[in-house]
């Protein structure tokens, strides 16, 4: 019986050849499978085998000349429907083409299912060669017997604040919503306990990266925290003219806007869970209220200037030679330019990490 040519297809990387041969029902003779016959530093590969092919029951076999040379090993795998041969280059090299006749056979045709040109298989490499290094590193890294524990502390943390904020947000706009601008002047006096303790609890926000639970900066969080904390604390908590006005109401609305997305994207991140819209959300989202919060935080530091002024609270005693004392308000001048270097200084951080993140999305999607 004469044998006739099954249709190959073929497709390359840098380092192998896959071809894929069309037999129904293939059986790989074991006498001859798949060889290599040498020839002027030329490599003639054969494949026989008989089975179903596109001119019924036959005996098939093809031989190809390869434009460089290979190595003498061959892998071939045979399904119902084909046979897979993959043949390694000597030289990680990319062809022009796969036979060393110019002219292609007729039995040949490129492999689409497979089919990569030179930059695309360049990047499929790297980007197995940075899996393979990061494995290895992962490998060598000690594994943290208690990283679970760190996670689940971090969890519930991100979710308590989630939690808290959520209450503030929701009741300060249900309030809006029912007595309107009259909701400005008692926010303080509502929301301040729970306020108070979301605040002192994000004190952790600043030894959790110091400690190494997390891999964040300890100054941007430093910065915001304390901020954060001077306007609650010494500004509101120490001025009762200053609990009724409303600039808190857009302090206490402004900081929880920001939280009930920042809060539940760290909670997810703890559990390698993540949600776009979410994502979206916490990159974008305090692009704009950031400074408006900033902005809200000076406006009661300005208004505050006067009262503290007045009624000599927390001003320093100087000597009796001097015969005065120095008022905080000058504290409090001070404070409001350290405040917007501090804007400066986490603005830039949280623009890094916007597009540190867009970058890593992007190299992913590619």
């Amino acid at each position: 019986m004469q044998a006739l040519t099954p249709h190959v297809y073929w497709a390359q990387r840098h380092g192998e050849i896959y071809l894929r041969v069309e037999i129904s029902d293939a059986q790989v003779r074991k006498t001859s499978g798949c060889s290599f016959r040498l020839c002027d530093f030329c490599l003639f590969c054969s494949f026989q085998g008989q089975g179903h092919g596109a001119k019924g029951e036959n005996e098939y076999e093809f031989s190809l000349e390869f434009l460089k040379p290979v190595k003498p090993e061959v892998k071939h795998k045979s399904t119902q429907r084909q046979v897979n041969i993959t043949v390694k280059k000597q030289e990680h090299v990319w062809w022009d083409r796969l036979t060393k006749q110019e002219k292609k056979p007729l039995f040949l045709a490129p492999d689409f299912d497979r089919w990569l040109d030179e930059s695309d298989a360049e990047m499929e490499l790297r980007e197995k060669e940075e899996k393979i290094n990061k494995i290895n590193i992962e490998s060598r890294v000690r594994k943290d017997p208690f990283l679970g524990l760190k996670k689940g502390f971090l969890f519930m943390y991100n979710l308590v604040q989630f939690l808290g904020y959520s209450w503030i947000f929701v009741n300060m706009t249900v309030r809006l919503f029912i007595l309107g601008q009259d909701s400005f002047y008692d926010t303080f006096h509502t929301i301040a306990d729970v306020m108070y303790f979301c605040q002192m609890l994000a004190i952790m926000e600043v030894i959790n990266p110091a400690v190494g639970l997390v891999k964040t900066g300890v100054m941007p969080a430093f910065i915001q925290v304390m901020g954060r904390n001077f306007i609650l604390f010494v500004i509101f908590g120490t001025l009762e003219e200053m609990q009724n006005k409303p600039v808190v109401f857009f302090v206490f609305y402004l900081w929880s806007m920001i939280e009930i997305f920042r809060y539940p994207f760290y909670m997810l991140a703890c559990i390698d869970t993540e949600w776009k819209l979410l994502t979206w959300l916490r990159y974008t989202i305090w692009i704009p209220l950031y400074p408006l919060g900033v902005l809200a935080e000076a406006v009661a530091v300005i208004q505050s200037i006067p009262i503290f002024d007045e009624t000599k609270l927390l001003s320093i005693p100087l000597p009796k030679a001097i015969g005065t004392s120095l008022s905080f308000s000058y504290i409090l001048q001070l404070y409001l330019v350290i405040m917007f270097l501090g804007l400066f200084i986490n603005f830039r951080h949280l623009f890094k990490q916007r597009s540190r993140r867009c970058r890593t999305k992007k190299r992913k999607a590619n």
